[in-house]
């Protein structure tokens, strides 16, 4: 039981610092598990056994079903009728925001759901002349309450059935439609809550319609530079002459007459009456002044219009586009250095924002985060490659990604299928998931070589690593050992109360580590603490399960959170000043419904 403790206080600490990722730090406790196996009970069979869990094999698959219908644009254009329903009126886009998100999250994973509606609440705030920061929070947090309304409405639902349906819990897992009553009460308690006190508690950050060059603040970082007709520079190529200069600045536009370059400028020679954006810091600007060879025009002030080059006719037409670094991809922790970002995507970073503070100098060192924002200048087939590929999310749709709408019915009915076979008990939904993941490629809704892209494979990883370690709570004492303590400690208080206190601890600790990680450890130990009170254990399995999918006081409690703080230019205060109050009353409203629907 102490090495099962001294293991998961490593766990945590490396959850919560995070020096290595989450789901290498699960691997990481698989190995540790079943090496210390005569203290932790767990065999190599059992170690790893998460990867053959029907939790494990169904997340995967509904990773699968929620690209098909992705692919198909369902959602997109579900959030383009409502938000030509919502006019002018900030309630009323705030709902139609709200609405979607949660509804949609009950059946398609949350994390694709709300990368869809960043464009579409990004598109409404600037046709209408709203913050977009009024409406992305919301966004996160609607798709995180709508995620109960089902069992396969987070990978959280579907980790905590597998985990019950274990013999020495209770025997089975949670039916397809088991807690919707209480997760459609939290979803509408928590939809009037955020129509009524987002107005008055969500600042505007960014404001409305602001060119995106002042929003990144660029106007001090870039200026224009003219190459004379004497300039011995005429002939270099862009990158030789950079090079050559003593001035530290970065060549992002090159203009020649009625041409405008972006991206693959370095090797172009320059030529007489060139002009050249470049990036560089402010002291710098003085130095260019003096610089042989290249006059600072004067008075330059670079605007949108400058960067963005949107005629058929040109040589390369070239757009601004805000693009978000995916939590769970590859970009995560790499430079644009090491990542070799401006050739792999053929687009120049201007600017990098991450919550509040915005960076333009000596980004190319700067470790990417999730939830970082980029503002790209690139070609439109550039951004059309950056709409597809997972590792980013295109916040700002200049180009419209080509979705299948001929298979919108197709993915529908599918969805439908593997739902309404599930919840009729012919199937568990780890058979009917799989057919339905089948059925996408058979149909067509996706291509066999979009299937694999489709996982978020750390999730994947995440779960697999960590169910053996609730199995070793179990099996080694360590769970009742912790749920005898928690019984001490909550003395005589009601057992209403108690429910109330275990859903609250839960969601806090959900802000350290993942929600995945809460349901492990928490399960055993709210599960032993209700055998010993003599109260109602599937209460107590519920309030956890409800209360990992639900932290809203940071943005990296959750990865929604951390893919909405670039984009709304959030400070990190946000959330919480949002989101607590609405912590606590989802606290009141969950526990007194799971009292009301099931007894304690």
């Amino acid at each position: 039981m102490l090495v099962v403790f001294a293991i998961i206080a490593v766990a945590v600490a490396l959850f919560v610092t995070q020096p290595i990722p989450l789901d290498v730090t699960a691997l990481l406790v698989i190995v540790v598990l079943v090496v210390l196996e005569p203290w932790t009970t767990i065999s190599a069979e059992q170690g790893i056994a998460g990867f053959a869990s029907s939790a494990t094999i169904t997340v995967l698959m509904m990773f699968i079903l929620s690209e098909g219908v992705r692919r198909t644009g369902a959602v997109q254009l579900l959030g383009e009728k409502l938000a030509a329903f919502a006019g002018g009126d900030e309630r009323r886009q705030l709902g139609s925001i709200v609405g979607v998100s949660g509804l949609s999250a009950g059946f398609i994973n949350n994390t694709p759901v709300v990368a869809i509606m960043i464009p579409v609440a990004n598109e409404l705030a600037e046709r209408t002349g709203t913050s977009p920061s009024r409406l992305l929070i919301p966004l996160s947090f609607a798709s995180m309450m709508g995620g109960m309304l089902t069992l396969i409405g987070t990978s959280t639902n579907i980790l905590a059935s597998d985990i019950i349906a274990r013999e020495e819990y209770l025997g089975s897992g949670f039916s397809m439609f088991e807690f919707t009553a209480l997760g459609a009460l939290v979803l509408a308690v928590g939809s009037v809550y955020l129509l009524v006190a987002t107005p008055y508690l969500l600042p505007e950050r960014i404001r409305p319609r602001d060119e995106l060059t002042s929003e990144f603040e660029l106007t001090s970082y870039l200026t224009e530079v003219v190459v004379p007709e004497d300039s011995p520079l005429v002939g270099d190529t862009v990158r030789e002459a950079i090079a050559d200069l003593e001035v530290d600045l970065e060549a992002v536009t090159l203009i020649r007459g009625e041409d405008a370059f972006g991206a693959s400028i370095g090797e172009k020679a320059l030529r007489p009456d060139d002009v050249l954006i470049v990036r560089t810091a402010r002291q710098a600007v003085i130095d260019l002044a003096g610089v042989e060879g290249l006059e600072l025009l004067p008075q330059a002030s670079v605007s949108d219009a400058d960067l963005e080059v949107d005629d058929e006719e040109r040589a390369t037409p070239q757009v601004l586009a805000e693009v978000i670094v995916a939590p769970d991809g590859d970009l995560v922790e790499e430079t644009m250095a090491s990542s070799n970002f401006r050739r792999r995507y053929d687009a120049t970073v201007l600017a990098v924002r991450r919550g509040s503070e915005v960076v333009h100098t000596r980004m190319d060192q700067r470790r990417l985060r999730g939830g970082d924002t980029l503002l790209v200048q690139a070609s439109r087939d550039a951004l059309d490659r950056l709409g597809t590929d997972r590792n980013v999310i295109v916040a700002q749709e200049f180009t419209r990604p080509t979705y299948r709408w001929s298979k919108l019915p197709v993915a529908l009915a599918i969805v439908a299928g593997v739902v309404g076979v599930a919840a009729l008990e012919f199937y568990p939904i780890l058979v009917t998931s799989i057919a339905g993941a089948v059925a996408m490629v058979v149909t067509g809704v996706l291509k066999p070589t979009e299937l694999y892209d489709a996982v978020d494979w750390s999730v994947i990883f995440l779960l697999a690593g960590l169910i053996p370690l609730g199995v070793a709570m179990e099996q080694t004492g360590a769970a009742a050992f912790l749920a005898g303590n928690a019984v001490l400690g909550v003395g005589g208080l009601h057992i209403v109360l108690v429910l109330g206190l275990f859903y609250l601890f839960t969601a806090v600790l959900t802000e350290l580590l993942s929600n995945n990680a809460s349901v492990v450890l928490m399960i055993p130990v709210a599960f032993d603490v209700a055998a010993r009170l003599g109260a109602n254990e599937f209460a107590f399995v519920l309030a956890v399960t409800f209360a990992a999918s639900t932290p809203l006081l940071s943005p990296v409690g959750y990865q929604t959170n951390l893919m909405v703080y670039g984009p709304g230019g959030y400070e990190f205060g946000d959330f919480a000043r949002l989101g607590a109050p609405l912590q606590l009353i989802l606290t009141v409203v969950t526990t007194l419904g799971i009292v009301a629907i099931w007894g304690v």
